[in-house]
């Protein structure tokens, strides 16, 4: 017979698992959180990408049914070319290393953003991947990758028709369905969207935190999640009546 704790942790992550919230996460930071330790700023990238795999192993702990995070936007394009060279390898070799990790977690990954521009061969890694885990259950994990939010509702805007719906028109942005996001988090402590998630963010409860993305963890999500759960969501209407 299970134990009284044993029942109370599977009915709280039952509870978790119903609500399946949609968290946006700017991941910032990297480069600062090396250069205070003397690192060159690929040392930080490489930080950051353990740090994608342990906020991905804690969001379904925490409620969350969809995480987007900001890998690379469409105007990182501008920074130095050995960087941007850097992340690349990087993003293949995360593809390489964790996909198997993913599909056994019943994690779905997907990739939003422009494939067309990124360097030979990783549009058709990052299909290979989506199609390896694409029945995962438990999570919806999406990689914004040389992502604009601008560009993603111009392109919807192109695609519609006089009599689209709001509704036609978000899957149209989104591009695979996902829902509109309830919270969006940004380390490092800069507090702007930089172009992200502009149209699902709408009502998106906002938390700007101090800590460099390397250092970003389970605890640090679960204290935004708390945050964001204290809050009251009235989406332009009143509170509720008590």
């Amino acid at each position: 017979m299970q134990s009284a704790s044993i029942q109370q942790d599977k009915l709280q992550e039952a509870r978790l698992q119903e609500a399946r919230l949609h968290v946006g996460l700017i991941m910032d930071g990297n480069g600062r959180w090396a250069e205070t330790r003397g690192l060159p700023r690929s040392v930080g990238h490489e930080a950051g990408v353990a740090t994608v795999r342990r906020v991905a192993q804690a969001a379904p702990g925490q409620g969350i049914g969809t995480l987007t995070l900001y890998a690379f936007s469409s105007d990182n394009w501008r920074r130095p070319p050995a960087e941007v060279a850097g992340l690349m390898a990087l993003l293949r070799l995360y593809l390489t290393r964790e996909v198997e990790r993913l599909r056994r977690d019943g994690v779905r990954l997907t990739a939003i953003g422009r494939r067309d521009r990124l360097p030979a061969g990783l549009a058709q890694a990052i299909a290979a991947a989506e199609a390896a885990t694409r029945d995962g259950p438990r999570l919806h994990l999406r990689i914004a990758l040389d992502y604009s939010a601008r560009d993603a509702i111009l392109a919807a805007a192109r695609a519609a028709d006089p009599a689209v719906t709001r509704e036609d028109f978000a899957r149209l942005v989104t591009g695979d369905g996902a829902p509109e996001v309830d919270l969006v988090i940004r380390t490092s402590g800069e507090q702007r969207l930089s172009d992200f998630l502009l149209w699902e963010s709408a009502y998106a409860e906002l938390h700007f935190t101090p800590c460099t993305w390397p250092d970003f963890g389970e605890a640090e999500l679960a204290a935004a999640m708390a945050a964001f759960r204290s809050r009251q969501r009235r989406f332009g209407g009143l509170p509720a009546a008590a």
